[in-house]
């Protein structure tokens, strides 16, 4: 006997790659499950479909930094509920204090679908009765034909997971200028957000402030440190200043596309722009800033 459930839920993470560095990603979950009938004449009820196997896939992978602990790449160290971590890819260091709960250690050379698939699916089965005997979930990106872009970040101000300084999503962005689609600014935002992190000023410190860990050895030059104080914890990061773009502001949907906006306002400033912006799949916010459309 087989039960399903399609889009069962959102994991939206950051993992570590060694050609790209930090990249958010937003993955929609099936799942489907595999056994006998219990005493109901149910594989297993549907509310505890979505309540225990969601609540597990959040707990371990959902708002986390996935990190292959296996790569060559990869150097991590943990004292009690705290974690050291250091990476070396093609774009740059990147280094990390934080709590544990940032992270999810998979046990794999690379992050990937199957890496990740199998890492979910061995948290899965500690928490499914014994008569569920397999157990397959299917992880896929939303289908997307307009440009997106891959970012990550942290939101010290939020009182749940989204304090985490590295998780992140990704996201379809639809500009409109003076009422009409503008594919060319979907694709500027794209580029200029591909695989980046999205800082606030507020939290940028020197990168000697940072207490990383002792093999870390990067300056201000070559790095943009930042640091802050959430309830989940104490949270810094080191990043390549080519993949950081620094806002005013904190880095809510809500001020992205503002920020979007705003922007594109003042490069052209006889325009009207509307951004539709996303975090992650199918949500976000929408703002309008620019010329009077008199």
């Amino acid at each position: 006997m087989q039960l399903f459930v399609k889009d069962l839920t959102v994991i939206d993470f950051s993992y570590l790659c060694p050609k790209r560095g930090m990249v958010g990603e937003s993955w929609i979950v099936d799942v489907l499950l595999e056994g006998s009938l219990d005493e109901q004449n149910m594989l297993l009820d549907f509310a505890k479909v979505k309540r225990s196997i969601k609540q597990t896939l959040d707990a371990v992978a959902d708002h986390r930094l996935l990190v292959p602990t296996a790569c060559n790449d990869v150097r991590w160290q943990q004292q009690g509920e705290r974690v050291w971590l250091d990476f070396a890819s093609q774009v740059g260091e990147i280094h990390l204090a934080c709590p544990e709960q940032a992270f999810a250690l998979v046990p794999a050379e690379q992050i990937d679908i199957t890496s990740v698939n199998r890492f979910l699916c061995q948290a899965l089965r500690e928490v499914l009765p014994a008569h569920v005997a397999g157990i397959t979930l299917t992880l896929r990106h939303e289908a997307l034909t307009t440009p997106y872009y891959h970012y990550s970040h942290g939101l010290r101000k939020h009182d749940g997971n989204c304090q985490r300084i590295a998780h992140g999503h990704r996201s379809p962005v639809h500009v409109f200028e003076n009422g009409i689609a503008s594919p060319q600014w979907d694709e500027y935002w794209a580029a200029r957000w591909q695989d980046i992190y999205l800082a606030s000023v507020e939290d940028r410190v020197p990168v000697q402030s940072l207490a990383l860990s002792p093999q870390t050895q990067i300056t201000d030059a070559s790095h943009y440190g930042f640091h802050y104080q959430a309830p989940q914890g104490d949270f810094q990061l080191a990043m390549p200043k080519g993949r950081c773009d620094i806002l005013p502001h904190d880095t809510t949907v809500e001020l992205l596309a503002d920020y979007m906006a705003s922007t594109m306002a003042a490069k052209v400033p006889t325009s009207e722009f509307t951004v539709v912006a996303y975090e992650g799949v199918g949500k976000g916010a929408i703002v309008t800033k620019g010329a009077d459309p008199q």
